[in-house]
Protein backbone atom coordinates (compact mmCIF):
# COMPACT_ATOMS: atom_id res chain seq x y z
CA UNK A 1 0.00 0.00 0.00
CA UNK A 2 2.71 2.17 0.37
CA UNK A 3 6.25 2.81 -0.73
CA UNK A 4 8.73 0.46 1.17
CA UNK A 5 11.58 2.47 0.16
CA UNK A 6 10.00 5.68 2.40
CA UNK A 7 8.36 3.94 4.72
CA UNK A 8 9.80 3.61 8.27
CA UNK A 9 8.75 1.59 11.61
CA UNK A 10 8.54 3.09 15.14
CA UNK A 11 8.50 0.24 17.53
CA UNK A 12 7.28 0.60 20.00
CA UNK A 13 8.60 1.29 23.82
CA UNK A 14 11.51 3.04 22.34
CA UNK A 15 12.75 6.53 22.96
CA UNK A 16 11.35 7.41 19.36
CA UNK A 17 7.67 6.11 20.17
CA UNK A 18 7.91 7.92 23.32
CA UNK A 19 8.86 11.31 21.75
CA UNK A 20 6.06 10.37 18.81
CA UNK A 21 3.28 10.13 22.24
CA UNK A 22 4.35 13.51 23.62
CA UNK A 23 3.92 14.99 20.00
CA UNK A 24 0.81 13.59 20.11
CA UNK A 25 -0.01 15.09 23.75
CA UNK A 26 1.29 18.38 21.92
CA UNK A 27 -0.52 18.97 19.12
CA UNK A 28 -3.73 17.89 20.49
CA UNK A 29 -3.39 20.59 23.00
CA UNK A 30 -2.58 23.06 20.02
CA UNK A 31 -5.63 21.99 18.45
CA UNK A 32 -7.89 22.43 20.79
CA UNK A 33 -7.05 25.70 21.26
CA UNK A 34 -7.46 26.08 17.31
CA UNK A 35 -10.72 24.72 17.48
CA UNK A 36 -12.09 27.42 20.07
CA UNK A 37 -11.39 29.67 17.28
CA UNK A 38 -13.92 30.76 14.51
CA UNK A 39 -13.72 31.83 11.08
CA UNK A 40 -13.35 36.21 12.04
CA UNK A 41 -9.92 34.57 13.87
CA UNK A 42 -7.82 34.35 11.25
CA UNK A 43 -4.76 35.48 12.31
CA UNK A 44 -5.14 34.07 15.68
CA UNK A 45 -5.13 30.54 13.85
CA UNK A 46 -2.34 30.97 11.67
CA UNK A 47 -0.53 31.37 14.89
CA UNK A 48 -1.84 28.69 16.47
CA UNK A 49 -0.87 26.41 13.45
CA UNK A 50 2.79 28.19 13.24
CA UNK A 51 3.06 27.16 16.83
CA UNK A 52 1.71 23.56 16.13
CA UNK A 53 4.35 23.25 13.19
CA UNK A 54 7.38 24.93 14.44
CA UNK A 55 7.79 27.89 11.32
CA UNK A 56 5.71 30.58 10.53
CA UNK A 57 3.02 30.17 7.90
CA UNK A 58 2.81 33.20 5.20
CA UNK A 59 -0.37 35.57 5.96
CA UNK A 60 -1.67 34.08 2.95
CA UNK A 61 -2.61 30.61 4.83
CA UNK A 62 -6.23 29.99 6.42
CA UNK A 63 -7.68 27.13 7.85
CA UNK A 64 -11.30 27.45 9.10
CA UNK A 65 -11.71 25.55 11.92
CA UNK A 66 -12.34 22.93 13.65
CA UNK A 67 -8.95 21.21 12.55
CA UNK A 68 -7.40 17.69 13.79
CA UNK A 69 -3.72 16.96 14.19
CA UNK A 70 -1.45 14.24 16.24
CA UNK A 71 1.55 16.14 14.88
CA UNK A 72 2.74 19.24 13.48
CA UNK A 73 6.67 19.28 13.53
CA UNK A 74 7.13 17.36 10.18
CA UNK A 75 4.58 19.23 8.40
CA UNK A 76 5.72 21.98 5.84
CA UNK A 77 3.05 24.53 4.47
CA UNK A 78 3.56 26.74 1.61
CA UNK A 79 2.40 30.30 0.35
CA UNK A 80 -1.39 30.52 -0.19
CA UNK A 81 -2.45 27.09 1.10
CA UNK A 82 -6.30 27.46 2.40
CA UNK A 83 -7.57 24.38 4.89
CA UNK A 84 -11.68 23.93 4.88
CA UNK A 85 -12.96 22.64 8.28
CA UNK A 86 -12.96 19.53 9.79
CA UNK A 87 -9.53 18.16 8.47
CA UNK A 88 -7.09 15.83 9.93
CA UNK A 89 -3.45 15.99 9.49
CA UNK A 90 -1.21 12.81 10.99
CA UNK A 91 2.82 14.06 9.70
CA UNK A 92 4.83 11.14 11.80
CA UNK A 93 6.04 10.08 8.10
CA UNK A 94 6.07 13.91 7.04
CA UNK A 95 3.56 15.87 5.53
CA UNK A 96 4.85 18.50 2.59
CA UNK A 97 2.35 20.82 0.98
CA UNK A 98 2.95 22.98 -1.60
CA UNK A 99 1.89 26.75 -2.61
CA UNK A 100 -1.50 27.48 -3.85
CA UNK A 101 -2.56 24.16 -2.55
CA UNK A 102 -6.99 24.24 -1.84
CA UNK A 103 -7.84 21.68 1.00
CA UNK A 104 -11.79 20.78 1.05
CA UNK A 105 -13.79 20.36 4.51
CA UNK A 106 -13.90 16.61 5.57
CA UNK A 107 -9.81 15.71 4.21
CA UNK A 108 -7.71 13.33 5.99
CA UNK A 109 -4.10 13.39 5.17
CA UNK A 110 -2.64 10.11 7.23
CA UNK A 111 1.10 9.63 7.00
CA UNK A 112 1.22 7.22 9.86
CA UNK A 113 -0.27 3.66 9.89
CA UNK A 114 0.47 -0.20 11.69
CA UNK A 115 2.10 -3.16 9.95
CA UNK A 116 -0.43 -5.14 8.09
CA UNK A 117 0.94 -8.60 9.25
CA UNK A 118 -1.58 -9.40 12.48
CA UNK A 119 1.71 -10.63 15.07
CA UNK A 120 3.51 -7.46 14.16
CA UNK A 121 0.30 -5.10 13.86
CA UNK A 122 0.92 -4.01 17.78
CA UNK A 123 4.64 -3.77 17.64
CA UNK A 124 4.46 -0.36 16.06
CA UNK A 125 3.63 2.60 13.75
CA UNK A 126 4.39 2.85 10.48
CA UNK A 127 5.38 6.35 8.78
CA UNK A 128 5.49 7.39 5.10
CA UNK A 129 5.58 10.90 3.70
CA UNK A 130 2.66 12.84 1.67
CA UNK A 131 3.65 15.38 -0.79
CA UNK A 132 1.64 17.80 -2.19
CA UNK A 133 2.89 19.62 -4.98
CA UNK A 134 1.60 23.44 -5.99
CA UNK A 135 -1.31 24.23 -7.06
CA UNK A 136 -2.75 21.32 -6.27
CA UNK A 137 -7.18 20.70 -5.30
CA UNK A 138 -8.20 18.14 -2.92
CA UNK A 139 -12.01 18.27 -2.79
CA UNK A 140 -14.10 17.05 0.30
CA UNK A 141 -14.01 13.95 2.24
CA UNK A 142 -10.91 12.72 0.38
CA UNK A 143 -8.56 10.52 2.78
CA UNK A 144 -4.96 10.32 1.11
CA UNK A 145 -2.06 7.36 2.58
CA UNK A 146 1.17 7.65 3.45
CA UNK A 147 3.58 7.49 0.47
CA UNK A 148 1.81 9.43 -2.11
CA UNK A 149 2.78 12.39 -3.91
CA UNK A 150 -0.16 14.39 -5.51
CA UNK A 151 1.33 15.63 -8.44
CA UNK A 152 1.53 19.46 -9.82
CA UNK A 153 -2.04 21.04 -10.37
CA UNK A 154 -3.64 17.43 -9.74
CA UNK A 155 -7.05 17.77 -9.05
CA UNK A 156 -8.16 14.96 -6.59
CA UNK A 157 -12.04 13.97 -6.95
CA UNK A 158 -14.49 14.23 -3.22
CA UNK A 159 -14.38 11.33 -1.52
CA UNK A 160 -11.78 9.55 -3.12
CA UNK A 161 -9.15 7.32 -1.39
CA UNK A 162 -5.73 8.30 -3.01
CA UNK A 163 -2.93 4.93 -2.50
CA UNK A 164 -0.47 5.47 -4.94
CA UNK A 165 0.86 8.70 -6.75
CA UNK A 166 -1.59 11.08 -8.99
CA UNK A 167 0.56 12.25 -12.04
CA UNK A 168 0.60 16.38 -12.14
CA UNK A 169 -2.24 18.00 -14.38
CA UNK A 170 -4.83 15.22 -13.92
CA UNK A 171 -7.96 14.90 -12.57
CA UNK A 172 -8.13 11.85 -10.42
CA UNK A 173 -11.22 9.86 -8.20
CA UNK A 174 -12.67 6.64 -6.48
CA UNK A 175 -11.16 4.12 -4.25
CA UNK A 176 -8.89 3.80 -4.80
CA UNK A 177 -8.26 6.87 -6.79
CA UNK A 178 -7.45 6.38 -10.31
CA UNK A 179 -6.41 8.75 -13.11
CA UNK A 180 -9.68 10.16 -14.82
CA UNK A 181 -8.38 12.27 -17.50
CA UNK A 182 -5.56 14.98 -18.10
CA UNK A 183 -6.55 18.57 -17.23
CA UNK A 184 -4.95 21.93 -18.69
CA UNK A 185 -1.71 23.12 -16.72
CA UNK A 186 -2.39 26.66 -15.22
Amino acid sequence: MTKGDRTRIIPRRTPESAAMVAEVKRAMAITARINHLTYDDAAEVRALFSELIGQTVDDSFFLIPPFYATGGGNTRVGHHVFVNQNCTFYDLGGLDIGDDVMIGPNVSLITSGHPVEPSQRRAGVTASPIVIENNVWIAAGVTIIGGVTIGENAVIAAGSVVTRDVPPNTLAGGNPARVIRSIGAA
